[in-house]
């Protein structure tokens, strides 16, 4: 089992071995008017985990995370400060986007980039910098451990924010990414039942609920109706047929798909 004593923020039910993780949904309005974009990215296709697969930037918590989250007055829950944190962290590093970091000038961005992509840890650059984030701008609304034996097993929590204003242009890391496209949610569920992207459940299922409502103001109202609890998927038999669910009170549309029709990672 896990030990609890030495995993920030451990909690009864995660699978033995998950790695904390967060991802970041980032929306701006859609220039034509119609419901806001979401900043997606593609995967390498030599990625042990979901390649080739479309996903919201997000990777693994560090430990420097929660040295960051404790700074920034999340001590008392330092597994959701470090989140935060880890979320805006490899964003940045993933797609050149500072979200939550209003000190850090535009002219400055790359060269902060490459400073986290070098390992430079990002408490000593906010440290030399005199800066902080801003953690609270972040709208927690979901948080999900799949269990699949083919696939690594990862905590991950999700979070929504409004785009900030920039001028340069986003450029994928290209070590782990391979592509970076704006899309609605519903733009691109449609490319994925067109075939023209891939993604894996927790993505599509989350990609429904983001459909629920047309801007940020919007979906973080919606999500707010409904609690952020761990979502393990379980298999189920239904008219004769294998499942993969999940539960049915938080806020999803789609609580289920064909086992044979999912991509896991």
């Amino acid at each position: 089992m896990t030990d609890t004593a030495s995993s920030p923020g451990a909690v009864a039910g995660l699978p033995d071995g998950a790695i904390p993780a967060a991802t970041l949904v980032i929306m701006r309005p859609s220039e034509d008017g119609g419901p806001d974009e979401i900043l997606m990215v593609k995967r390498s296709s030599n990625m042990a985990f979901a390649a080739g697969a479309v996903v919201f930037p997000g990777g693994r918590v560090d430990p420097d995370d929660y040295y960051v989250a404790r700074q920034h007055g999340f001590a008392d829950d330092e597994a959701d400060g470090a989140a935060r944190v880890a979320a805006l962290r490899e964003t940045l590093e993933e797609t050149g986007l500072a979200v939550g970091w209003p000190g850090l000038a535009e002219p400055d961005v790359a060269g902060v980039r490459q400073a986290l992509l070098s390992d430079v840890l990002l408490s000593d650059i906010l440290a030399e910098r005199g800066e902080r984030l801003v953690l609270d701008a972040l709208v927690p609304f979901a948080r999900w451990c799949p269990n699949f034996k083919e696939a690594r097993t990862f905590d991950t929590r999700f979070y929504a924010v409004a785009a900030p204003l920039h001028g340069h242009e986003l450029t994928v890391e290209e070590a782990e990414h391979s592509h970076i496209f704006w899309a609605s949610a519903k733009h691109t569920l449609a490319m994925a039942e067109n075939g023209e992207v891939s993604v894996i459940f927790p993505t599509k299922r989350n990609l429904e609920k983001l459909s629920q409502a047309d801007d940020f103001e919007g979906f973080s109202s919606y999500s707010r109706q409904f609690p952020v609890e761990l979502v393990t998927p379980w298999l189920e038999e239904r008219g004769g047929e294998t499942h993969l669910c999940i539960p049915g009170h938080l806020g999803y549309p789609v609580t289920s798909e064909s086992f044979e029709r999912v991509r896991r990672g």
